[in-house]
């Protein structure tokens, strides 16, 4: 926190007012099934992004994010997206909904630093529009709760931004706690807490490295949505329903034959996963951790083979893992083509596990980035001090 207040006094010569950290997220169940009314499994992780804020005596807003030594800039009354502001959107996004909500704005100083990589399925975006929120949210005294923070962040990404996000990520970030994982049901979003802190396992994750794959996977992603409505369509004249949360792998059964191959498929991995999620609640509510390991590595399976988001370089990453002993499951995490693997292990078997990878960058040429992910609390004011 020092350094960002360093920056921050550096670039306006005054200090902050408020600084926010909001964690990045980490999902072990669920894949692909929040946009589904489906239920997840995520936690945060022990990475972080700090805001910084002070307020101006003018309308103008300047946004400095200090690991970049990037700047951007505008006003409060032209909060418009432009693709050239990249990063700034977010924040822009965020400011524009909470102008919606009816509350009155003025000009900002703001520093960014965060250690989350961007790109790779661990929240970057949602732990940056959670951390902004809250900061301007203290800083201007608007009293939101914990749901009107979410609901600022969401919008920002999911309507300024346009982009084909749900509510879990910022959801996570907000309310996610040290030592736990959140189950969330996204119909209802009634939530629950479950233990991630066990004494003699970890939850790594690696990051695959692999490259430019955010336009691939919005392009996949945005076409696996479609089939996934025209498989509702089709069922849906057989029995009521408004999402494949309605519907049984029997129902999907039922269609061979008149449902495509592929889309069948595709449906077949939602309906499946989350079962698996609620499977996987329990599983760690008991703290049956191999039941968990199994119904990660059939998650795998499954987004492999169904839902076809998964690439060589996860599917070894995932394989290498599953065949050494002390490691009870791994799988993929976050939309595909590229990004991380989480692995649950046992302790005593991380050096074996960490050695074992070397032969990922020999044989794709990028190199692996392991680190152990502990559960940290959600959003919070670090500055001033309660």
């Amino acid at each position: 926190m020092d350094g960002l207040i360093a920056s921050h006094k550096k670039e306006y010569n005054s200090s902050p007012q408020v600084i926010a950290s909001a964690p990045g997220i980490l999902n072990l169940m669920g894949e692909h099934t929040d946009y589904n009314e489906g239920c997840v499994i995520q936690t945060t992780i022990n990475r972080h992004t700090l805001v910084a804020v002070s307020e101006r005596k003018d309308n103008s807003l300047r946004f400095f994010w200090a690991d970049k030594n990037e700047k951007k800039r505008t006003t409060v009354p032209n909060l418009k997206y432009k693709r050239e502001d990249r990063w700034a959107n977010y924040l822009k996004g965020v400011l524009f909904e909470i102008a919606n909500l009816g509350h009155v704005l003025k000009g900002l100083d703001v520093t960014i630093t965060s250690d989350i990589i961007p790109g790779i399925g661990l929240g970057a975006s949602a732990a940056l529009e959670v951390a902004f929120t809250a900061a301007v949210n203290k800083l201007f005294g608007f009293d939101f709760d914990e749901g009107q923070i979410i609901q600022a962040a969401t919008y920002s990404e999911s309507v300024f931004m346009n982009r084909n996000t749900e509510i879990t990520d910022q959801f996570i970030s907000t309310l996610g706690k040290k030592d736990q994982a959140v189950f969330l049901d996204l119909r209802s979003l009634d939530f629950k807490y479950l233990p991630v802190n066990f004494e003699n396992v970890s939850i790594v994750i690696v990051n695959s490295n692999v490259p430019g794959t955010d336009a691939v996977r919005d392009d996949e992603l945005a076409e696996r949505k479609e089939q996934c409505a025209e498989c509702v369509d089709f069922l849906s004249r057989k029995k009521s329903g408004k999402s494949l949360r309605d519907y049984t792998i029997e129902d999907i059964s039922g269609g061979l034959g008149l449902l495509p191959d592929q889309i069948r498929r595709i449906c077949t991995h939602v309906i499946g996963e989350t079962q698996r999620s609620i499977d996987a609640a329990s599983a760690l509510k008991n703290k049956d951790l191999e039941m968990f390991g199994r119904l990660m590595n059939r998650s795998h399976e499954s987004l492999r083979d169904n839902y076809e988001v998964s690439c060589p370089e996860l599917d070894w990453l995932v394989k290498r893992s599953q065949e050494l002993e002390g490691v009870l499951g791994a799988r993929m995490t976050g939309g595909g083509f590229g990004g991380c693997t989480v692995t649950f292990i046992e302790n005593r078997a991380l050096e074996n596990y960490k050695e074992r990878l070397q032969e990922y960058e020999h044989i794709f040429g990028f190199v692996p980035e392991i680190f152990v992910c502990k559960a940290s609390d959600g959003v919070e004011i670090l500055y001033p001090e309660k």
